[in-house]
């Protein structure tokens, strides 16, 4: 998948096992790695696992339409489909088979401690 980043600040953390590990920590910094690695050689969004240790799960509320990767400790990696247009189904539902493409938003824990 081609991968975006929400700032320039966020795609310079990312283009960086350094700075990974600077800003998020030693084992939260090289899961993020990973976790890049395989978005960037997955063909599309349908083949990133819903099952750990990925857990690709579709979110709600004032995050419909975004997207999380589990991390240790409760946080996420956040990212949305960068498609244009947005390929759905005929239900309305996102095709996972056509998204070729994500923005990555933020590293967080969105459920608070």
């Amino acid at each position: 998948m081609l991968i975006t980043f929400k700032s320039n600040k966020l795609q310079n953390i990312f283009a960086s096992q350094r700075e990974l590990i600077r800003v998020y920590g030693e084992v939260r910094g090289k899961k993020l790695q990973s976790i890049v690695s395989f978005l960037l050689a997955a063909p599309c969004l349908q083949d990133v696992p819903v099952e750990k240790p990925f857990r690709r799960h579709e979110l709600s509320l004032n995050r419909k339409g975004q997207f999380g990767v589990d991390l240790p400790k409760n946080y996420r990696l956040i990212f949305e489909p960068n498609n244009k247009p947005l390929p759905l189904k005929k239900d309305g539902g996102l095709d996972l088979k056509k998204i070729t493409e994500i923005k990555i938003i933020e590293v967080e824990d969105y459920h608070g401690d």
